[in-house]
This record gives C-alpha cells, sequence and structure tokens, in this order.
C-alpha cells in the first residue's frame, strides 16, 4: 500500500509543471494575446498532426495531458490532439534504455509509431477540420468557471491544483487495481496471440495511467507479447493524457467518439504490423 501511494503520488507530481506551464500559456493567450492570436494558432494548427507526433515521441505524461487541455480551449485540432496521443510513449524509452536494448529497436519502435500518429492525425483533420472551422474558441474561464479576476498567475495554479487533485485520486485507485491483479494476469491473459494479442494489448494501452506502457514494455521484452501487440498497445495508450480530456472537455459524446477512435487505430496499425511479419 505504500508502494501504491508513493508511485501514485511521484507519477502525479511529475505533470504539475505540464499543468501549469500549459494553463498559464492559454490564460495569457485568452487575457493577453486576444483574439487575432488564438485565430493565427488555430491557422497554423493545420501543420498540427507533425508537430504532435515529434513532441509525443518524448517520454513523459506531460505533453498529453498539454495537449488535451488545449484542445479542449480549441487551441488545437482534433487531429493533433490524436497525433500527440499515438506517438506518445510513456515509460517505454526509459525502460528499453535501462534494458540495454539497442538502440536501432528503439528508433524503429518511434519511428512507426510517429508515422502512423501524423498520417492519422492528417486523415482525421480532412473530415473534421471543416467542423471545427465553424466552432467559436472556448474561454477558459468558462469551460471552468474560474475567478480570473483574481489574475492569470492565480487562475493557471487554481486549474493547475484542480486537476491534480483529480489525477492523484484516480492514478491511486488505478495502481490499487494493478497492484491487485498482478502483472503476471495480465500476461496470462494477453500471452503471444495473432489479432487477439493486439485487440487485448490496446485495452490495456487504454488504461489511463503511466503503468501502462511500462508493463506493455516489460511484456514485450519478457517475450511474451509480439510486436504487433506491443504497438497497438502503445499507440493506445497516453499516460494520464485521457484521463485529464475525460476531465476538461465537457462533450462526453465526442470524448467517448475519440476513445473509439483511438483504439481502433492503435489496434488496426498492430494487426497490419503483425500480418506484414514486420518485427522490431
Amino acid at each position: 500500500m505504500i508502494d501504491v501511494i508513493s508511485d501514485s503520488f511521484i507519477d502525479s507530481i511529475k505533470l504539475v509543471p505540464f499543468l501549469f506551464a500549459t494553463y498559464l500559456l492559454m490564460e495569457c493567450l485568452e487575457h493577453k494575446a486576444g483574439d487575432k492570436m488564438q485565430a493565427a494558432i488555430r491557422r497554423a494548427g493545420k501543420g498540427g498532426p507533425i508537430i504532435g507526433g515529434i513532441l509525443g515521441i518524448f517520454p513523459q505524461c506531460g505533453f498529453s495531458a498539454a495537449a488535451s487541455n488545449l484542445y479542449a480551449g480549441r487551441i488545437i485540432t482534433m487531429g493533433t490532439l490524436l497525433a500527440v496521443f499515438l506517438s506518445t510513449s510513456d515509460e517505454m524509452l526509459p525502460i528499453m534504455l535501462s534494458e540495454n536494448v539497442g538502440a536501432a529497436m528503439i528508433v524503429k519502435i518511434l519511428a512507426v509509431k510517429a508515422a502512423v500518429a501524423v498520417i492519422a492525425g492528417f486523415i482525421i483533420d480532412c473530415f473534421f477540420h471543416k467542423k471545427e472551422e465553424n466552432v467559436q474558441i472556448e474561454h477558459l474561464c468558462e469551460q471552468h468557471h474560474c475567478h480570473c479576476e483574481n489574475g492569470v498567475l492565480k487562475s493557471a495554479l487554481h486549474h493547475t491544483v484542480e486537476i491534480f487533485l483529480y489525477i492523484l485520486v484516480i492514478s491511486f485507485a488505478l495502481n490499487f487495481l494493478i497492484a491487485w491483479i498482478g502483472e503476471e494476469v495480465l500476461s496470462g491473459i494477453i500471452l503471444n496471440r495473432p489479432v487477439i494479442g493486439a485487440l487485448l494489448a490496446g485495452l490495456v494501452g487504454l488504461i489511463p495511467n503511466c503503468a501502462a506502457s511500462v508493463i506493455l514494455t516489460q511484456l514485450y521484452l519478457g517475450g511474451v507479447l509480439s510486436g504487433g501487440a506491443l504497438l497497438a498497445g502503445l499507440l493506445s495508450g497516453t499516460g494520464v493524457g485521457l484521463l485529464v480530456l475525460l476531465r476538461v472537455n465537457d462533450d462526453r459524446r465526442e470524448n467517448l467518439r475519440f476513445v473509439a477512435l483511438l483504439y481502433t487505430v492503435g489496434v488496426a496499425a498492430g494487426i497490419v504490423i503483425e500480418l506484414l511479419g514486420i518485427t522490431f
């Protein structure tokens, strides 16, 4: 129990700088830059999937959490958010480096994830960009009912503390559940099964916790998962990014559609990797 509490607190506290920086940026855009600056960011967002696919490679939950907040404020497009989520690998990179995995394997996995993320992001924006152009940018104050009269800094701090506490509680519950079930049980369920392995690994990846990428990476390095199943799980995994999205985006139906889209793209890419016989 002490380990569960400690891990939950450490995983959550690492996100605070990312959350605060994101909310501070959004507050400044809202109160200082005005509608012209926001419009410029929206126009620049057409190439967002490329930027999102690159930023997501960095091994931190913070980028996915930041992207969730930016999307909820309609500052980035759905395709950009999807690219960040698909590209994010959380703890995969640190674990593989600590296990002395070859650089060629790591680069190949990251390159495939980034390529899938960018392509999927652009495709989604082709379908949804026209719809998003008619959506007025939501003001952060209206979205979170903050006390903006207290100033930009205090308002950003208020949002950061609110989301941090939310993540902390949920992370504790998930870490406790994972510790109770055990990684051995998860490995026994998934095993090295074609197609089915990708479907189940994708579900594990949807667990809104950094532990999901840890489990998937360890199972792959232990020979339990195939390369396709690993890719399916890592593509659908977003760390706490998905958790933040569910909290800050008020459109519940849109959130459910996004989760389904994330899972479908991740599993489809994993199955294609398996069928093509691509190894890492």
